[in-house]
């Protein structure tokens, strides 16, 4: 079998190959095969990336466990070695060109989201795949192209939710545009024009308006007072309701003034924080109802003006109150002890279609809205029995087709009556619902963009990783096979750098979320600070001077110390950056008293004492533009290849889980100003560490006896191996009951080392606790990828627990069992 060792491993398809009578097959039996196919088929099958292989000019077809998946039974087993053509030809017409064309000696292609229609289950089935078609070489076929190898991914699942993503964004801009209120969304301090709907541009005359400060665009507004109430609700985060508020404007240069009336209401919009980043502009042109108000009330002052006498102005008073009380929109009556109305205006059955009849027998609790009935039952009480008025006294009164109408009550008692008046604001209750839901959709398409710039982001990065660890692996197989082993070591360290970089985007998407393992310990910065200043001079190098200006008697901070160096470090890196032709970096340490008002305005904290770290640059600055989004995951200025765009993220990520705050001051041209803010840790100053040794010394017999408890095999094989390697006694466990077992046993164990999340019944943490009821002197090293607060303790362990976090290298494990068993 040694001719077709190139079929061993692969999993179920590796086995499906051996197993395969390939004697009558075209192809012959596979230890005849080309070197080029047999070697891409054992890349091809030892592969977790979905990958299939088209070969010879019958494009003969191979595919591995992970593409086994994606079939359904009507291909799989049954197509492995079957010409393409036969396989697929639903979509032959689609591929099979691209294949040719590949196999005629044509460079590789690549196809991003495809569409392609399947046959699965008996049915088409619309599909969406990411794919490259590569060539495989072989000096036997005319154009030195034997096969084509496939690498590719099914997408549809993203494809459909950016579909209805753009669906639904396209129903609410629709909606949008077709409310006939006036509605337009306003951004930042100074109040620039995001969106605004045909009812708004109606409004201002169709000036243009996007992109715009508001004071800018519509000087008419600006001279009126509207923006600053708008200033005074952004900066008091409270909403701003007006109604009837008189609104003049000039359509065009030369045209008459329009003079409109408006109802309106400005509303704050706020980010997941609670900040607000901009207003929300909702109203109703109601010029037609004003001006009838307006009128009446003229109406009336002419009226009590027409005679002085006092016979007259008494009847023209009765009057006017009479045809106020008939023609008013407002709902008026006089209330009994019974909870009838006696008397009640016209308004009542234009607003709620009840006749007086009907309104002067009925007690008005059975025209209440059941949930509001307890309510009101209270108020009627306390009205007559107290003489309590009720000013702006909201609840729901039936309507004669069966609906309900929100009214807004002013309910005075005097001599055991009471005078009432009722406005109808159900309008208004529909308006600002549909202004929470429109509020609602904006903010869950805002968060969907995020995901999937997250996401985009975290693909890219951690696909150029894997093609370096994956690379290398390839080449150093190759090497091996071809008994080249002298180039293994820089294969081994390509793959490693690649290994330790993909760790380094983990921490800092963990730093970024709030969720990596944080090691705090009373720190001194200005030591920090002092220990850091050589490397700092050799990055930032001789074009840009450095300045160190430690704070006298510095407080110290409880942090993080390696994760407090590498958020300087990127600090300094970004000034450099800043400063392509020199300039002047400026390390700054200070302590900081934060009082009530300073805490919650500016810096997000609570009151007291803070450490404050900053880095002062005198590079290009940014604008505001750029300050809104620098703490993004993802979000870069520079180059594509010079910046992964976490950095800044990580750096926030980490003050905000250490109980701090970033901050930022900048203007384009005049440098930008980091300063990290820390608390005070009242505790005394830190010892210096003895220095240790990089490695251990070599493996020597041991007595003791260590269990492992890890669900990924690869870990637990690899810890198992260095154990036993250096001498230690080993058992292990896949979960937290099997573990447990082995700790009720009589084994002799001196340490135990798990992994924080186990699946099943008991997780790492639970099965410790539960071990040291009876073995209470227990020593515990805990494994985790991420801070488990609710299962490790907010990183606080009992004596005897350690904590290390993945990935870490197999020396400093082994370094972290001997101080452990040695303590």
């Amino acid at each position: 079998m040694a001719e077709v060792s190139f079929l061993s491993g692969g999993g179920e398809m590796g086995a499906l190959m051996r197993a395969h009578d390939w004697s009558h097959h075209p192809l012959g039996r596979p230890e005849s095969w080309p070197q080029s196919l047999r070697t891409t088929l054992r890349s091809m099958l030892n592969s977790r990336h979905q990958m299939c292989v088209f070969w010879g000019s019958e494009a003969f077809w191979f595919y591995n466990d992970a593409y086994r998946e994606t079939l359904t039974t009507e291909r799989h087993p049954s197509s492995l070695g079957k010409p393409g053509r036969q396989v697929w030809p639903e979509i032959w017409d689609d591929i099979g060109a691209q294949i040719a064309q590949v196999m005629r000696g044509g460079s590789a292609t690549w196809h991003e989201n495809q569409r392609l229609v399947m046959q699965r289950d008996g049915r088409d089935e619309d599909t969406y795949w990411t794919y490259s078609y590569s060539p495989i070489d072989d000096e036997s076929a005319d154009s030195d192209v034997g096969g084509v190898l496939v690498v590719c991914t099914e997408t549809t699942e993203q494809v459909l939710v950016s579909r209805r993503a753009l669906e639904e964004r396209q129903r609410l801009a629709g909606l949008f545009e077709q409310t006939p209120s006036f509605i337009a969304m306003l951004r930042g301090p100074d109040h620039v024009v995001e969106l605004a709907n045909p009812g708004y541009m109606r409004l201002v005359g169709g000036r243009p308006l996007l992109g715009r400060k508001v004071a800018e665009a519509l000087p008419d507004a600006a001279s009126q007072g509207f923006v600053d109430l708008l200033d005074i609700v952004y900066v008091s985060g409270q909403s701003y309701v007006a109604t009837a508020t008189p609104f003049a404007m000039q359509p065009a240069p030369g045209a008459p003034i329009s003079q409109r009336y408006l109802d309106f209401v400005y509303q704050p919009i706020r980010d997941d924080a609670g900040r607000v980043t901009g207003i929300f502009v909702e109203g109703t042109d109601v010029t037609e109802r004003a001006l009838a108000e307006k009128a009446l009330r003229a109406s009336e002052i002419r009226l009590r003006a027409i005679n002085s006498d006092l016979e007259q102005q008494v009847a023209q008073r009765i009057h006017g109150r009479a045809r106020t009380w008939q023609l008013s929109t407002d709902i008026m009556g006089v209330l009994n002890a019974e909870g009838i109305f006696e008397l009640s205006n016209p308004a009542w059955q234009r607003v709620l279609g009840w006749p007086e009849e009907i309104i002067a027998s009925t007690p008005f609790f059975d025209f209440l809205h059941p949930d509001d009935l307890e309510r009101n039952q209270r108020a009627f009480s306390r009205a007559l029995e107290l003489g309590e008025p009720a000013l702006s006294f909201e609840n729901r009164y039936r309507h004669v087709d069966g609906g309900y109408r929100w009214l807004s009550w002013v309910a005075i008692p005097e001599d055991d009556k009471i005078y009432c008046s009722a406005r109808d604001v159900t309008a208004e209750k529909q308006a600002a619902e549909s202004l929470a839901r429109t509020e609602a959709a904006l903010r869950q398409a805002q968060k969907m963009e995020a995901v999937g710039q997250l996401t985009g982001g975290i693909a890219h990065d951690f696909n150029n990783l894997l093609g370096g660890i994956m690379g290398a692996l390839e080449v150093a197989r190759m090497k091996l096979e071809q008994g080249k082993i002298g180039d293994l070591p820089r294969l081994l360290e390509i793959g490693d750098t690649a290994v330790r970089r993909a760790a380094s985007l983990t921490q800092r998407l963990l730093a970024f979320s709030r969720q990596q393992t944080l090691d705090p310990r009373p720190t001194d910065i200005n030591r920090l600070v002092a220990g850091m200043e050589e490397l700092i001079r050799r990055t930032i190098g001789p074009p840009v001077q450095l300045e160190v200006v430690e704070a006298d008697t510095l407080w110290l901070c409880r942090v993080d110390p390696p994760q407090l160096e590498n958020a300087l470090l990127n600090l300094c890196i970004n000034a450099r950056d800043a400063m392509p032709d020199g300039g002047h970096l400026t390390i700054e340490t200070a302590n900081r008293t934060l009082d009530d008002p300073a805490a919650a305005a500016v810096f997000d904290l609570q009151p007291g004492e803070y450490v404050s770290l900053r880095v002062t640059d005198t590079g290009s600055g940014m604008t505001p533009e750029v300050i809104a989004r620098v703490f993004d995951p993802f979000f870069t200025t520079k180059p594509i290849g010079q910046g992964t765009g976490l950095g800044l993220s990580m750096i926030y990520g980490f003050a905000r889980q250490s109980g701090g705050q970033v901050r930022i001051h900048s203007k384009p041209g005049k440098g930008s100003a980091f300063t990290i803010y820390l608390p005070r840790h009242f505790e005394a100053p830190p010892q210096a560490e003895p220095s240790q040794p990089q490695h251990l010394p070599a493996a020597t017999p041991q007595r003791e006896t260590v269990l492992v408890v890890e669900d990924e095999p690869s870990i637990r094989e690899l810890v198992c191996e260095l154990l036993t390697g250096s001498g230690f006694r080993t058992l292990h466990a896949a979960d937290g009951s099997a573990g447990l077992r082995i700790l009720q046993s009589a084994a002799s164990i001196d340490l135990l080392i798990t992994d924080v999340g186990l699946p099943g019944a008991l997780n790492g943490r639970q099965m410790a606790d539960a071990a040291r009821t009876f073995r209470p002197r227990l020593k515990v090293l805990f494994m985790t990828g991420y801070a488990e607060h609710s299962v490790v303790g907010d990183g606080h362990l009992e004596p005897g627990m350690h904590i290390l976090t993945k990935p870490f290298s197999l020396d400093v494990l082994r370094r972290k069992i001997h101080d452990i068993l040695s303590a």
